[in-house]
């Protein structure tokens, strides 16, 4: 089919928009060889990257896109927010060359569902040239039981709560690294996700290595 592209990726999709990771230069990076945790949001890049080539051989969308994402989670409780995965997922798109940039992508939707058997997503793209979009919302003749989402457990009381920027601070006020327990001054500390994650320079170093 002319102007058009479906990328199918097996596997739960995994979300990096909260994810930062600085190096001593105050850069935003992606560690992909560090044997950390970390590694997986450049890992999954780059699945989706080959995967979509591999599936869409010669292929390069250059025009403007409407976008279907379909995502299915393993599970209905635990799963990224649907709205943040789409970075993870178009960046791999862009970097596998099927699209010359993700700013193609002018109108989207995305829809989730749920598979525990086969967790996935299936991106289908369509060139405004030769396609166009329509939508609409009809409402039930008979109502479904509903969906219903609560506060997390640490919303719920207030009181109790901790920040989740103050879980590298010991009772002392005093900032640790997250790997080696070390304490950090301004000079030696590291922060990613946000200020979540606190690392000092030594082990920074070594994730990078």
């Amino acid at each position: 089919m002319e102007n058009y592209a479906k990328v199918v990726i097996t596997g739960s999709p995994i979300s990096k928009s909260n994810f930062k990771l600085f190096n001593l230069n105050g850069r935003a990076i992606l560690p992909f060889n560090s044997g950390k945790y970390h590694d997986r949001y450049a890992v999954y890049e780059e699945q989706i990257a080959y995967e979509a080539r591999h599936q869409n051989p010669g292929l390069v969308l250059t025009e403007a896109l409407i976008a279907v994402l379909h995502v299915y989670y393993k599970s209905r409780k635990r799963h990224p927010d649907t709205n943040n995965i789409t970075k993870s997922i178009f960046d791999g798109i862009e970097k596998s060359g099927l699209i010359i940039n993700d700013v193609q992508v002018r109108r989207l939707i995305i829809e989730e569902f749920y598979d525990s058997e086969n967790p996935r997503f299936e991106l289908e793209l369509y060139g405004e040239s030769s396609f166009y979009m329509t939508y609409e919302i009809f409402q039930k003749k008979k109502k479904e039981p509903a969906i219903e989402y609560s506060l997390p457990p640490n919303r719920k009381s207030t009181a109790k709560a901790i920040s989740p920027k103050t879980k590298n601070i010991t009772t002392e006020g005093v900032e640790i690294c997250e790997v080696c327990g070390k304490h950090l001054d301004k000079l030696s500390r590291v922060s990613a996700n946000k200020g979540t994650t606190l690392l000092c320079k030594e082990c920074l170093k070594k994730l990078l290595r």
